[in-house]
């Protein structure tokens, strides 16, 4: 009974509009108060300064800066002209293009906000121009721009790596094959879409000449991922340390090599990602509060109870964890639905013999899928104001593209291996 009051008073705030760190707080102090249990209120507080006091949450706001830095700087541009010239010849090409654009700088931003913005404000104006509608544009770019979450640098890797124990070293990479897979799917749309309605048939490929030019423009923006990456990977740097490095990296490629930015910018960077950090730290610490009276309860137990009592069989196990991560990213954004899911989830994943670094990938993966589905939408948002489109525009060329998407998340789900295997052979090598 407690579970489903817990959740149903959450879920009832959070439906009727009360901001989220409102609905999770009050959620944990009126089942306190209106069970009377006998915690202090002085608990609900300590837990709240407790959720948001671990140190590798640094890196948050840091990778949130980053993402705004290389947002406003001349990475993006770059980026995208160098994907223009490798597969804009092909049928849908500047689909293609938005769709390459999106991975690679997800590898450098970790941010689906900041991916979608800086790519869809290149991409979008240009599909326009060619024909494209402005619902399909903004459809593409609201779901290319969720990509970034399984690159090397995602944030929402940083949080669950906190929360499970897992190495974020090992998770940094365990989610580049899932991206490029969901990538493909993304890739093979686009190119019946411009072969279907004929506003992108293709051309001819781009000489060698011009490959090397855009990729000697974007080399260094590319080799940034790599660098990070390289660094966690050697011992060079912790995540915390390379959220630092990749800040100074940017600066450095965006001020002095691109010279897009300059130090007046700067302050209206800063503000602008702290603020969005403020609010995420914000949301983590009231989930915290959240978190511990479920911990405190045993609501976590009585869930593994009951799941266990149904789902006899890890495949059960595992479509019954996609359906309530769907259901959960609905109604909440991705960072705070990973922090209220992963507690209650991992010891089922580890009762079954789950790897957790999977676990990770896919909890990830399906909550991605909220960020381009109201009433949370916020890459779906941003899209749309970047086409100057409507939902219900959007809404018609989104079902085909989230139909592949989640295809490719029961793919990454049910074969472990696309998401392990990586991790595990740069172990061997490295």
């Amino acid at each position: 009974m407690l579970p489903i009051v817990i959740f149903g008073s959450f879920f009832a705030l959070a439906l009727a509009g009360v901001p989220l760190m409102v609905s999770l707080l009050a959620t944990t102090v009126g089942v306190v108060v209106g069970y009377g249990m006998q915690y202090p209120l002085e608990s609900v507080f300590l837990s709240f300064i407790g959720g948001v006091e671990p140190f590798i949450l640094i890196a948050v706001p840091l990778f949130v800066f980053t993402g705004e830095l290389l947002a406003q700087g001349g990475v993006g541009k770059r980026i995208v002209e160098f994907a223009n010239v490798l597969f804009g010849w092909l049928p849908g090409g500047l689909g293609v293009v938005t769709v390459i654009s999106c991975l690679l700088f997800g590898g450098v931003s970790g941010s689906a906000i900041a991916d979608t913005a800086a790519i869809g404000s290149l991409v979008i104006p240009a599909m326009l121009a060619k024909g494209y509608s402005r619902g399909f544009a903004a459809a593409l770019v609201s779901v290319a721009g969720t990509l970034a979450l399984l690159m090397p640098l995602s944030i929402p890797f940083l949080v669950y790596a906190f929360i499970s124990g897992v190495s974020m070293r090992t998770l940094s990479m365990a989610g580049l094959f899932p991206a490029i897979i969901s990538g493909l799917a993304l890739i093979a749309v686009c190119m019946w879409h411009g072969k279907k309605t004929g506003v992108d048939p293709g051309g001819k490929p781009a000489s060698f000449d011009a490959i090397m030019k855009a990729a000697y423009s974007a080399g260094p923006a590319l080799l940034m991922p790599l660098f990070i990456v390289g660094g966690i990977w050697s011992g060079y740097f912790t995540p915390t340390e390379a959220a630092a490095v990749a800040v100074v990296y940017g600066l450095l490629i965006s001020m002095y090599l691109y010279r897009d930015i300059t130090w007046r910018h700067v302050p209206a960077l800063l503000l602008k990602a702290f603020m969005t950090s403020a609010t995420v730290m914000l949301v983590i610490g009231a989930t915290g509060a959240l978190a511990w009276l479920i911990t405190a309860e045993g609501v976590a137990q009585q869930l593994a109870n009951w799941v266990s009592s149904v789902a006899h069989v890890k495949w059960v196990f595992l479509i019954m964890l996609n359906v309530a991560l769907l259901l959960l990213g609905i109604f909440i954004e991705p960072l705070p639905a990973l922090l209220m899911a992963a507690p209650l989830f991992i010891p089922l994943a580890m009762a079954f013999k789950m790897d957790l670094v999977h676990m990770g990938v896919i909890m990830t993966a399906n909550l991605a899928i909220a960020l381009y589905t109201p009433p949370v939408g916020g890459t779906l948002f941003v899209a749309a104001k970047l086409a100057n489109a409507t939902i219900g525009e959007i809404t018609r060329h989104l079902w085909l593209m989230m139909a592949a998407t989640f295809s490719m998340v029961l793919v990454i789900t049910f074969v472990p291996w696309l998401t392990t295997f990586l991790p595990r052979w740069l172990a061997s090598v490295f």
